[in-house]
């Protein structure tokens, strides 16, 4: 029986190296699934970082080029406005004169001009005398004195037409301001 007992200690301890060898591997492998999910997040954060990175250069290279397009043509259109400029001062002055009849191709031409301007994205800036002056949107050429107080700092006179291409202004308008 002795012999018995011996077995039954050494079956024990036996199976108690077995468990405590089971247990440090189960350990390990826990530690090593731990590190495994923290490596896991860390790669899904920078993946998703990445992601959104992508989706803005997108988004900021779409609006890029949504402008570019709408002021590629800017160039062109700044060349053309003195000759809008100078078909304005002519067709004022065929109207002044009233001989409309002689010309009328050459309104024809002017109108055409203009709307192709137009279609092009190039708006006058709206300016009226009287308008109250604004250094923003306006360029003062020279400012003469006034009799009223009323006329202040208010536009007298408008020289050259503005212009510009959707929301951006690519010529002030020239005006004279009372002081």
């Amino acid at each position: 029986m002795a012999k018995k007992v011996e077995k039954t200690s050494r079956e024990k301890a036996s199976t108690t190296k077995k468990v405590s060898k089971k247990t440090k591997s189960e350990d390990k492998s826990k530690k090593e699934l731990d590190k495994l999910n923290l490596t896991l997040g860390e790669e899904k954060d920078k993946y998703l970082r990445l992601f959104a990175e992508f989706e803005n250069y997108k988004k900021r290279t779409t609006k890029e080029r949504i402008e570019l397009f709408k002021t590629a043509s800017q160039d062109v259109l700044l060349s053309m406005i003195p000759v809008l400029d100078d078909f304005n001062r002519a067709n004022h002055q065929l109207d002044n004169n009233g001989e409309s009849n002689d010309f009328d191709g050459f309104k024809l031409i002017f109108n055409k001009f203009d709307d192709a301007l137009k279609s092009n994205g190039l708006i006058a800036t709206e300016t009226l005398k009287g308008d109250q002056f604004d250094g923003e949107i306006h360029e003062a050429i020279t400012q003469i004195s006034t009799s009223s107080d009323s006329e202040k700092g208010k536009i007298i006179d408008i020289i050259e037409v503005g212009y510009q291409l959707g929301d951006k202004i690519i010529r002030y308008p020239k005006v004279v301001v009372g002081k």
